[in-house]
């Protein structure tokens, strides 16, 4: 038990130092896809796709809502036989709507898909400039600052890739944003819980440093 204790210890410390040898570099792909005109245009495809769906929603509902209302005001010179084919009507109606909601906004729904389909292009074109970027810098590994399955507790700007990545989509940084952050961000190990995001990393640092000189 030892043993493999000890060899899991090493193998740890051997994988450690494999990182540390290579080049790091991380970007802030929240940053660099909010100044692209193609990724603004992509949100409000996929907004106009979701205000049509949810219209055609509601619609669904307004008509169900018309025959409850008829049901009730004709129930009593109905037939029973006349009653139960109303009630059955409204009842397929109802889940027509449920079904047609779920396929619409559930799990992996029509608009989960449109968004993939809109998003693609402009992901496609933000890795494509990543990996070139990485290329030229020669880093061995690039991290996404604003990924959630990322934490970051602190980061020197000196690493910071974002504006080489802007500069290679020809995107234009702001230079209202960038500031020296050295020492906000060598407190940022003392940030309590209730400032970092959901996914663990630190919002402290939310301004772009300027790009330095590689």
């Amino acid at each position: 038990m030892k043993k493999g204790l000890i060899f899991v210890t090493l193998l740890s410390f051997w994988a450690l130092g494999s990182v540390r040898a290579q080049k790091l570099g991380y970007v802030d792909s929240e940053y660099i896809t909010s100044k692209m005109p193609a990724y603004q245009k992509a949100l409000a495809d996929i907004d106009k796709f979701a205000e049509k769906w949810s219209k055609d929603i509601q619609d669904k509902y307004t008509e169900i809502d018309k025959l409850q209302r008829t049901y009730q005001a004709e129930e009593i010179l109905l037939t029973e036989a006349m009653k139960r084919e109303r009630l059955r009507i409204i009842s397929e109606k109802e889940r027509e709507a449920r079904e047609y909601n779920n396929k619409v906004f559930g799990y992996e729904g029509l608009l989960f898909e449109k968004k993939k389909e809109l998003m693609k292009p402009v992901t496609e074109t933000v890795m494509r400039a990543i990996d070139k970027v990485a290329t030229q810098k020669r880093l061995g590994m690039v991290l996404d600052k604003a990924s959630e399955g990322v934490v970051i507790l602190y980061t020197n700007p000196i690493y910071d890739y974002t504006d080489y990545v802007m500069e290679e989509l020809g995107l234009a940084t702001d230079p209202k944003a960038k500031s020296n952050v050295t020492t906000a961000e060598a407190a940022t190990t003392a940030v309590p819980d209730k400032e970092l995001n959901p996914g663990g990393n630190s919002k402290s640092n939310t301004s772009k440093p300027t790009k330095q000189p590689k």
